[in-house]
């Protein structure tokens, strides 16, 4: 019986030790395949990285810094490059921000600087006509009360034959001595239009120059080159600047309503010789013309040639009125237009013309 047991234990024994190894080899065999496995992917992965592009492999790479955890360092470097973006994006908006605030700046010193000229000369073109003015009406003194003050001025118009002298009204004396160019003084009621008026060889050096000779931006009224106070010529005509601020002949523009006309239906106008009143006829608007064009040039009307070129010009002019004043000419009126710039057109012009008042109709 002991022999017997002793042959099952032994047998018994065998079959455990059988069983252990069976399972060891079990285990051993897992982690051989495991094994296997493991070295399959990893040489499917490496082969998938050599076909792949490098967009790919950094994405796998991306991946597998990924599988090593969240808060790795594959997490802390795309949190680096986030800020550092979001840093670059605000430093650009810091940039045109101040791009922005330096155009502004500018901008504005542009538009002081601006104002503070027009200003100026604003404020002294109104200061020169005032004094001009308070001169005008002083008594002659000094050098201005002298026979060289009384004669006329160097002859700047064209002549058909030399006039007789004349002498210089006592009131012009006084300017003459600022400025040999003075040919005149012109005013109306009730506007800022109260200037000397000049006359020199040309019709643009007074569009930007004041009766002192210096630079002014309003420029000063002055007289047609070509007409001629001393034989006299038929129509006197004046220019002057149509500024914004009413200088000039900024408020010619008035006579457009005829209740202003009809309120105000004389113009002063002295020449250095004689003073004159005259009455308004008509009121237009006109341009300048090319010279290629036949058409009604009141510019050109300074000496009617006879009586039927004079009734001509009045039909013309009595046609482009904005009114019938009720007022004409005849031949040997003489004729004072005043010209200025009209911006309803380009090139445009508003005229005013009247004719001189005799001492019987004054």
């Amino acid at each position: 019986k002991k022999a017997e047991a002793g042959k099952n234990h032994s047998l018994f024994g065998k079959k455990e030790r059988n069983g252990i190894q069976g399972q060891a080899g079990q285990k051993s065999q897992s982690r051989l395949d495991s094994r296997s496995n493991r070295k399959n992917l990893e040489g499917q992965s490496e082969q998938s990285g050599r076909g792949a592009g490098p967009g790919q492999r950094e994405r796998g790479r991306e991946s597998r810094t990924g599988l090593n955890g969240q808060g790795g360092p594959g997490t802390r470097q795309g949190s680096g490059q986030m800020d550092k973006i979001v840093e670059e994006e605000l430093q650009k908006r810091e940039k045109r921000r101040k791009l922005i605030l330096l155009s502004c700046s500018v901008a504005a010193v542009v538009c002081l600087g601006y104002f503070g000229i027009y200003s100026y000369y604003d404020y002294r073109t109104r200061s020169t006509y005032e004094e001009l003015s308070e001169l005008k009406e002083k008594p002659a003194i000094g050098a201005a009360a002298s026979p060289a003050a009384t004669q006329a001025p160097e002859a700047l118009y064209t002549l058909d034959e030399a006039g007789e002298p004349k002498e210089v009204l006592e009131e012009y004396k006084n300017l003459l001595l600022k400025n040999k160019k003075l040919i005149g003084w012109v005013k109306i009621e009730d506007t800022n239009i109260d200037y000397p008026v000049m006359q020199t060889v040309d019709n643009e050096y007074y569009l930007d120059h004041n009766m002192e000779q210096q630079y002014d931006r309003n420029g000063t009224i002055f007289m047609d080159k070509d007409c001629d106070v001393i034989k006299p010529s038929t129509n006197f005509i004046l220019y002057g600047h149509h500024m914004k601020s009413g200088r000039m002949f900024g408020q010619l523009d008035k006579y457009k309503d005829k209740s202003f006309y009809e309120k105000h239906p004389y113009i002063n106008f002295d020449t250095i010789y004689e003073k004159g009143t005259y009455q308004i006829m008509y009121v237009f608007r006109s341009r300048v013309y090319k010279e290629t064009e036949i058409v009604f040039k009141y510019y050109q009307f300074i000496d009617a040639n006879g009586e039927q070129e004079f009734d001509s010009y009045m039909e013309e002019m009595e046609a482009l009125s904005l009114y019938d004043t009720g007022v004409t000419a005849e031949y040997g009126d003489r004729l004072l237009t005043l010209s200025t710039c009209d911006y309803q057109e380009t090139d445009g012009r508003f005229v005013v013309v009247a004719k001189k008042i005799v001492e019987e109709e004054q």
